[in-house]
């Protein structure tokens, strides 16, 4: 039940990340919102089928110090926001549990089921990015742009995965905002080879035909959009609770997305949605 717990693709993640906070207020140094909830994702990164689950999530900041968690990652920003000009550089570590494939009873296709299981991947790096306060429709909205790398300590994968991603999220009152972000994943040979190629022994076992293209070299897996919203329950979307919900499409790109895992089993087009609620304090 707590792997299932935080086995989020990041929606519960994103609606959080993308939520005003108390950082709005000056006087405010530290903060913190959790936020629970239910998703609807893919059975694994590729499928055409799904499940729900639930999920937990948070974001904070401690002494303007940020953190914050998008799926089973943690971020840590190691530069405090204390700009007045509403500008926020971003340099930190993260670390990521990836359990894509890592139970057959998540694996809905008897296909992929029979490849067999995948060894959870722990996945350690950093990221770097800037945002900015007060940008197109007021003082209040955010824009910022991010690039993460990590690469698997665990030795399932092995490889790296690194991912840019641009967010901008805008109050519409005091008690209700909407936002929307934009990312991809770009991922090493490994990686491409562990989950998306099928050898011999895998083709006969699951009736899938061979595939070997994904570990020839790096490239973009897959791009995706999400949009959320959040209205307070409280009176002040920075305080109290608030109810939170999230759409999002992704598509699978390239050598990964024409892979029978996808393209046979599976599909190239991915949907999330999430609705949770959270609490400010």
């Amino acid at each position: 039940m707590i792997r299932r717990f935080i086995l989020s693709a990041g929606p519960m993640a994103a609606a959080l990340a993308l939520a005003p906070s108390a950082s709005a207020q000056e006087e405010d140094h530290s903060s913190l919102t959790i936020g629970i909830g239910g998703a609807y994702i893919p059975s694994y990164e590729g499928s055409d089928d799904y499940r729900a689950i639930p999920i937990a999530q948070a974001r904070g900041k401690v002494h303007d110090f940020a953190f914050w968690t998008r799926g089973p990652a943690l971020y840590v920003d190691a530069i405090p926001n204390r700009d007045s000009d509403g500008v926020d550089f971003e340099l930190g570590p993260l670390v990521n549990l990836r359990f894509d494939r890592t139970s057959r009873k998540g694996m809905k296709d008897d296909a992929v089921r029979a490849l067999g299981k995948r060894d959870m991947a722990v996945e350690v790096g950093g990221f770097v990015g800037i945002g900015k306060t007060g940008v197109i429709t007021s003082a209040y909205d955010n824009l910022s742009a991010r690039v993460a790398i990590a690469k698997d300590v665990a030795g399932a994968h092995k490889g790296y995965v690194i991912t840019p991603a641009i967010e901008y999220v805008t109050p519409l009152s005091i008690t209700t905002f909407v936002g929307m972000s934009v990312s991809a994943e770009y991922v090493s040979k490994k990686y491409g080879r562990y989950y998306y190629d099928v050898d011999g022994a895998d083709a006969t076992a699951s009736g899938l035909p061979l595939y070997d293209r994904a570990g020839d070299k790096a490239g973009f897996k897959k791009v995706g959009v999400n949009l959320t919203a959040g209205k307070s329950l409280s009176g002040d979307i920075r305080k109290g609770w608030a109810v939170f919900v999230l759409g999002g499409y992704s598509r699978m790109l390239g050598r990964y997305g024409d892979s029978p895992v996808v393209s046979v089993a599976g599909s190239k087009n991915q949907w999330i949605g999430a609705l949770g609620v959270g609490y400010t304090f």
